[in-house]
């Protein structure tokens, strides 16, 4: 069990982070990294299990800090909230989404799944991502249920345009198979791109295949934990058209980018999520599960 004040289990995993996760009764089941975990929250506790036998001491982490570290628990979700414009679209937002979490999502699965998220709506995305487990990835048991670890860049790199195409990603397996080729034969580190600035980060995103603007965000935002970036996709830049450009009829891309990235301020990526969770979930013209 790990204490887990201000936050939300359901709607963290449900708001469009990250898509494998799966809902038995009150329990989600998925992975996080190679162990194979079963979550469900009471109030503010959340019980943790894992489907693997207890390993030596000292040898892994253990399974509740992994946890809590996958979910962010130790961003201050109060202080990041209070800092956020006093407006009333970002104010419903804020009450619908109350306790959702930014996740701290492993570096490659994040990229290649939002590589493979473009022009995708979230259920399209939930069957590539099952589709790329369960055929590249490791089966991990936990109680009757079979989990599946999403295949590193190596694996990926090992296979074929032809063999990523039958996964449902259609052109975007081109990108994926170079993406992860590059990563495989060592000409790109995700690690080291770590210590990159937002602006170089970003750029050097932007230079692996499949990899755009809105992706890079998402990339910089749930896997390298910066979070001013803010993803704009078709649901953001209906919002911020309708919320906070209603009298202007022609405004730009780049107005958008750039009144969102002094207007939102640091913890912009959080406000990014609350307004596309929010949106996606109660307007009536979406059509994603």
């Amino acid at each position: 069990m790990t204490n887990a004040l201000e936050f939300d289990l359901e709607k963290t995993l449900g708001s469009g982070q990250v898509f494998h996760w799966v809902k038995i009764d009150n329990r989600f089941v998925g992975a996080i990294g190679d162990r194979a975990v079963c979550l469900e929250q009471d109030g503010d506790i959340l019980k943790v299990r894992d489907g693997e036998p207890p390993s030596p001491a000292g040898q892994r982490p253990a399974l509740p800090r992994i946890v809590a570290d996958y979910f962010a628990l130790d961003h201050p979700l109060r202080e990041i909230c209070a800092a956020m414009p006093n407006d009333d679209a970002m104010n419903a937002a804020k009450e619908f989404c109350r306790g959702l979490r930014i996740i701290r999502q492993p570096k490659w699965e994040c990229l290649a799944t939002f590589i493979c998220s473009s022009m995708k709506q979230v259920a399209h995305i939930r069957q590539i991502s099952r589709a790329l487990r369960e055929r590249f990835g490791d089966a991990r048991k936990i109680d009757n249920h079979t989990v599946f670890t999403f295949p590193s860049a190596q694996r990926i790199a090992q296979s074929s345009e032809k063999k990523l195409r039958e996964c449902a990603l259609g052109y975007r397996a081109k990108n994926l198979l170079a993406t992860a080729r590059l990563i495989a034969h060592g000409d790109v580190d995700l690690e080291k791109m770590s210590i990159l600035s937002d602006v170089d980060l970003r750029e050097a995103l932007c230079a692996l295949p499949g990899v755009g603007a809105k992706v890079a965000n998402c990339v910089m935002l749930f896997a390298f934990e910066r979070l001013r970036a803010f993803p704009i996709d078709v649901w953001i830049e209906r919002t911020l058209r309708e919320q906070y450009f209603a009298r202007k009829r022609k405004v730009t891309p780049k107005r958008l980018r750039d009144f969102a990235a002094t207007y939102f301020g640091d913890h912009g990526g959080y406000a990014q999520q609350y307004l596309f969770h929010h949106a996606r979930m109660n307007d009536k013209r979406r059509r994603v599960t």
